[in-house]
């Protein structure tokens, strides 16, 4: 493993903002002007043939205030690795990672429903859990904890069920 990950190192260092280990896991900080290439460099040249999940994260801060996290598996070196790129409010927008690996669909779904992150060139980038019109974004840190009342309707409570 630490071969590998030497070998990224010192063949793209110049994409990689920082490089963290934690709990035997290691981490890389990029630019999202870079997370397309960077991203299929590790796949077609590192065979991380596995996106396994991508986080988003509010990390409310005057810059980069949303954080991208993308866990990759190399299944035939046996490898896990966290890719992280950032991006700012004003402008949440980052590529599509979907042509590389299926799996990014609806997790990139998901990131834009919760957080508002725009995925550029995402062949079906709309809603998962909301309705299309919902202005909001709930996994926002300024969203309120009890939801914005009326802003969707709720649905009728069904009368208690008796149970025999």
């Amino acid at each position: 493993m630490k071969a590998v990950i030497e070998q990224i190192e010192q063949k793209y260092g110049a994409y990689i903002l920082s490089h963290t280990k934690y709990a035997g896991e290691d981490t890389f900080l990029i630019l999202s002007k870079d997370l397309l290439f960077f991203m299929q460099v590790l796949k077609e040249e590192f065979h991380f043939e596995g996106l396994i999940d991508i986080t988003a994260t509010d990390r409310l801060t005057e810059e980069e205030r949303f954080e991208l996290a993308y866990n990759l598996v190399s299944y035939s070196q046996n490898i896990r690795i966290r890719v992280k790129t950032r991006v700012e409010e004003d402008n949440p927008h980052v590529p599509s990672l979907v042509d590389i690996w299926k799996s990014a669909n609806w997790y990139e779904r998901e990131a834009y429903d919760m957080m508002g992150i725009i995925f550029d060139n995402h062949p079906d980038l709309r809603r998962m859990f909301l309705p299309e019109d919902f202005i909001y974004f709930p996994l926002r840190k300024e969203f309120p904890l009890i939801g914005v009342q009326g802003s969707i309707p709720l649905p009728e409570k069904d009368p208690p069920k008796e149970y025999k």
